[in-house]
């Protein structure tokens, strides 16, 4: 008989206490993703209200750099990636080679993210940037998305362009437009299990879309900030229980 999500996890964490690991239950799961989307709620709301209150507070203290919003992100992008390594350790287990190898590529991607958003604590511990990133980054910061890269037709600036609304782009297709291709189109839904990919669920693209509309309405520079915020929560939550849990996470049944 098939298994719903729910049920399916009540069941995995049944076995894995028979067997006498670790594992959490389906109470705390659920759990934990209902604190993560409540807190996506709570920063857009609280967006709004500064932005209405006060564009400069919204700059130079809520969303500034080196702020509360930057280091959430860098945190929650974290946590993400160590999701993704207990999942890719359940799936090693399971003998699932493929969707082992997929999933701890993912989390390495993550952690780039996460290291990219402090700069790789370079503000933090207070180290002198080399030579090479004084002179090819807009920051003049040891990161790459701040790179600006010299080509016959121009300087190519990364943050403005791969890292800028390219990535965007796909970020928002991937929460949004998955879930509905996932569930209607037989060759994307084996593909997406095939590699281990974390389908959104409509929950998440519900608050994709709420977070883009937000974005839209406050015209401030730093509100990107708070984009990137909502997008490491919703990676987190979906990373935990994404539709195809038995493809992608601890779950076996």
């Amino acid at each position: 008989m098939a298994l719903d999500a729910r049920s399916r996890l009540a069941y995995s964490g049944a076995k894995s206490a028979e067997k006498g690991t670790p594992y959490m239950t389906l109470s705390t799961i659920l759990r934990i993703d209902k604190i993560l989307l409540g807190i996506v709620a709570a920063v857009l709301l609280l967006s709004v209200v500064i932005y209405f209150y006060s564009t400069d507070y919204f700059s130079l203290t809520y969303a500034r750099e080196d702020g509360l919003v930057e280091y959430s992100t860098a945190l929650f992008l974290c946590v993400a990636s160590v999701v993704l390594v207990i999942n890719a350790r359940s799936l090693k287990a399971r003998g699932a080679g493929l969707a082992f190898a997929c999933t701890l590529f993912y989390a390495l991607v993550f952690f780039f993210a996460a290291g990219e958003e402090i700069s790789w604590g370079q503000r933090i511990i207070g180290w002198e940037t080399g030579e090479t990133f004084e002179e090819m980054n807009k920051q003049q910061e040891t990161n790459l998305h701040n790179l600006i890269v010299p080509t016959p037709w121009g300087d190519f600036h990364l943050a403005k362009t791969l890292f800028g609304p390219i990535l965007t782009l796909v970020v928002l297709v991937y929460i949004t437009v998955l879930p509905l291709l996932y569930s209607r189109v037989s060759w994307i839904k084996r593909a997406a299990n095939h590699i281990a990919a974390p389908v959104p669920s409509t929950r998440h693209a519900m608050l994709a879309v709420a977070a883009s509309l937000v974005i839209a309405v406050i015209d401030v520079p730093r509100k990107w900030e708070v984009y990137e915020l909502v997008f490491s929560l919703l990676a987190t939550s979906i990373f935990l229980l994404p539709q195809n849990s038995k493809h992608t996470t601890f779950l076996e049944a």
